[in-house]
């Protein structure tokens, strides 16, 4: 929640999973601060697994939204986007999947290659609603950000002192 706080400017909603210790985490770093957050949380019922497809996810049956400070609008609570980032990660690094061999054994190895690929995603790879928005302009996130006003190539983003404008 620290990293959140110091990666966000203003007032936001920010939806939760029912992870109860999220809650409080939130309330002491953010008030913490002097800041107030619409805070949900978005709680998924399942059902039982059946068959023999272990790695299947099983039937959600339940999606329960409620408040858990502030004013959120409980109509956008929603987690589908970091989900979908999540695949994404699971993807495009085999390291983060199940029953792989290709797992880092140093810390170290693990940070850097989770850095490539964010750096990757968000300064080289155009996306598709972000091209489609840009009107056929190849935009990454990066550029949507306004961090920067091409999308970079890999020979930049390996260059030792890239140029990035700040978002102030």
């Amino acid at each position: 929640m620290v990293q959140v706080a110091r990666s966000t400017r203003g007032h936001f909603q920010l939806t939760i999973d029912g992870f109860k210790p999220y809650r409080e985490a939130i309330a002491v770093v953010f008030e913490g601060e002097g800041r107030t957050v619409d805070h949900r949380a978005l709680v998924k019922s399942y059902g039982k697994f059946e068959g023999d497809h272990r790695y299947s996810p099983s039937e959600v049956l339940d999606v329960t939204a409620y408040a858990c400070c502030g004013t959120p609008n409980l109509d956008k609570a929603c987690s589908s986007h970091i989900e979908r980032q999540n695949l994404t990660i699971r993807m495009q690094n085999r390291g983060m999947t199940r029953l792989t061999n290709a797992f880092s054994k140093k810390w170290d190895n693990h940070r850097y290659a989770m850095a490539l690929h964010f750096a990757t995603y968000n300064f080289v790879t155009p996306h598709g609603t972000l091209t489609k928005k840009a009107e056929g302009k190849k935009t990454t996130p990066a550029m949507e950000a306004g961090l920067t006003d091409h999308a970079w190539t890999m020979l930049e983003l390996l260059q030792e002192s890239p140029k990035i404008s700040t978002l102030e």
